[in-house]
């Protein structure tokens, strides 16, 4: 079976994490997984912590909030501070850890993401860059299995595209 994620780099020089992944869809049915909370919660997070999005408004100066469950029931919370939208090209947003309310968890790691959507050899390419403060914070998530985690849920795309 052929997995959407083409490349991963992780960068600690310039503190970021870039995952490629080309899905066989145009880039308006792409945007429109991260457009809908219901389709979001299909791919958001690793195939065995399925994800359910409580609030979702993805223009500027929006919020996400969302909620990862563990196989054994355990939530693991999640907030978006959308920054900039550019439908159906791109999206930027702040990714942090919640408490139970939402509220980002202090010690945990922000990141600013930036999503892009271009049409290559009629596919649809999407560039998800993290940008993290610090090389500490990088390094963090890396050693939860950010990578993983993230190429995992990314490669659940192509089943919801093809349902």
């Amino acid at each position: 079976m052929k997995m959407p994620v083409i490349d991963v780099k992780s960068d600690t020089d310039d503190l970021t994490l870039t995952i490629t992944a080309e899905f066989d869809a145009p880039v308006e049915r792409v945007w429109g997984i991260y457009a809908d909370p219901r389709q979001l919660e299909k791919i958001w997070g690793p195939p065995t912590y399925p994800a359910t999005v409580v609030d979702h408004e993805l223009a500027p100066g929006g919020r996400v909030t969302y909620y990862m469950t563990s196989p054994e029931g355990d939530k693991y919370p999640g907030w978006w501070q959308i920054v900039a939208v550019d439908e159906p090209n791109s999206f930027s947003f702040d990714d942090g850890f919640a408490d139970e309310d939402f509220n980002p968890v202090p010690d945990m790691p922000v990141a600013r993401n930036d999503y892009q959507f271009s049409t290559v050899n009629g596919k649809t390419r999407a560039v998800y860059t993290s940008t993290y403060q610090t090389a500490e914070g990088l390094q963090k998530v890396l050693d939860m299995g950010v990578i993983e985690g993230a190429s995992g849920a990314i490669n659940q795309i192509d089943d919801l595209l093809a349902a």
